[in-house]
């Protein structure tokens, strides 16, 4: 049973089929998620993507931005680069999509060919020498040989079978939000938009079919947050209230929304991904926060591991996990890392830090500095390991 559908379970369930295993997908909303953020998608992820044969309805759903831009009070530009920089450092590879687009399509892949259950939840695992025994909050008890956990930052399944999210979370002092509305003006297309104050940012997109997407960041010590949707509302109202540039128009739109996602920016920090029969993957396990612009790529590789090693194990799962983990510990604690020295970047804390942020990002318009500023992070330094996919070809072809 594989917990979450959004971006590494449709992934892990695709790669497990194609090694012809039988994986059950479970997730607790009602359907696949609309809306929220839009990611950068490059690397080794993409690479996956294309193994599925995604990329062509990835490049057609996408974006490719031309540009991202700072701007000043009354929307002046103070900063910027034309993103081709990223395109240079990528070979050309890489496309901004909505994160539930690449969820979607991801899913869409297995749709039909692999159990899946919606609005339905894991409430208690308990483990046999031979199985797992599930126990789901609607449809009862289930048994399964193995169990993985991919449903995100505040995980169900870790927190049953590890302990409390209090354990391995890191919070890096931010907290995020989006926002998306129909018929905002003005639109820039293919520019993100960036406004900074010390310890907040804004940032609009512009989205197809007359839709803008917002996206807010604010430095934030106190861990705790706001559960409610409108005391959500009430705490930008609070932190932009008097801010320039476009903020009392977009904090108007607030007005016209009941969905805002909304969360704290941190970390996951495991000293083992699994235990017994139960393992996790992507954010579940080793969340390296939304600001890290790689969460969605990170989550399809560590997919692709899992399922690879769990085909070549043969049943050996302690195997498999044991390989999973050895094989992207340290890749995934370099990304953990970069992760730390780029969230301070969306939001400094400062007026120096934000001269000295918007001093760097006239630097990405240098040919060559771009690739010492941000290349180590941009690049992959794992190559994805060899496995047999009796089925890939017809997965990929469907």
């Amino acid at each position: 049973m594989i917990s979450g559908a959004g971006i590494a379970g449709p992934t892990l369930a695709f790669w497990l089929k194609a090694a012809g295993l039988e994986p059950t997908l479970i997730e607790c909303a009602p359907g696949l998620r609309s809306g929220g953020y839009v990611i950068d998608f490059w690397g080794l992820g993409y690479d996956i993507a294309e193994r599925m044969g995604l990329l062509p309805e990835i490049n057609r759903n996408g974006y490719h931005v031309r540009e991202m831009s700072v701007v000043d009070d009354v929307g002046h530009r103070l900063a910027g680069f034309g993103t081709s920089v990223f395109a240079e450092l990528t070979g050309g590879r890489y496309v901004t999509l909505q994160r539930s687009d690449l969820s979607r399509l991801l899913y869409e892949k297995v749709k039909g060919r692999v159990e899946t259950i919606f609005g339905d939840e894991i409430v208690a695992i308990q483990e046999q020498p031979d199985c797992v025994r599930v126990k789901l909050n609607h449809a009862g008890e289930r048994r399964f040989d193995l169990v993985i956990g991919a449903d995100g930052l505040h995980s169900v399944v870790r927190k049953l079978a590890f302990g409390p999210q209090s354990q391995f979370e890191r919070h890096l002092g931010y907290v995020v939000a989006a926002l998306e509305v129909r018929g905002y003006r003005p639109r820039d297309e293919d520019v993100y938009l960036m406004y900074s104050r010390p310890g907040r940012m804004i940032g609009r997109f512009t989205l197809n079919d007359d839709r803008t997407l917002f996206l807010f960041v604010f430095a934030a010590e106190d861990a705790s947050l706001p559960t409610t949707l409108d005391a959500q509302k009430a705490m930008l109202r609070h932190v932009y209230g008097h801010g320039r540039w476009e903020c009392q128009r977009i904090l108007a739109e607030l007005d016209r929304t009941d969905e805002l996602y909304f969360d704290k920016v941190s970390q996951i920090r495991m000293p083992n991904w699994s235990r017994g029969r139960v393992a996790l993957v992507a954010d579940a396990a080793f969340c390296v926060s939304l600001l890290a612009g790689q969460g969605s790529a990170l989550a399809m590789i560590s997919a692709y591991v899992l399922a690879g090693e769990l085909a070549a194990a043969d049943g050996r799962y302690q195997e498999a996990f044991a390989r999973y983990d050895t094989l992207l510990r340290s890749y995934i604690d370099a990304k953990q890392r970069g992760a730390e020295r780029f969230a301070g970047a969306f939001a400094p804390k400062t007026r120096a830090g934000l001269v000295f942020r918007n001093l760097v990002v006239r630097t990405f318009a240098i040919p060559g500095l771009a690739r010492l500023a941000i290349g180590r992070d941009i690049a992959d330094t794992l190559e994805l390991p060899a496995y047999n996919w009796a089925l890939l070809d017809r997965l990929a072809a469907a």
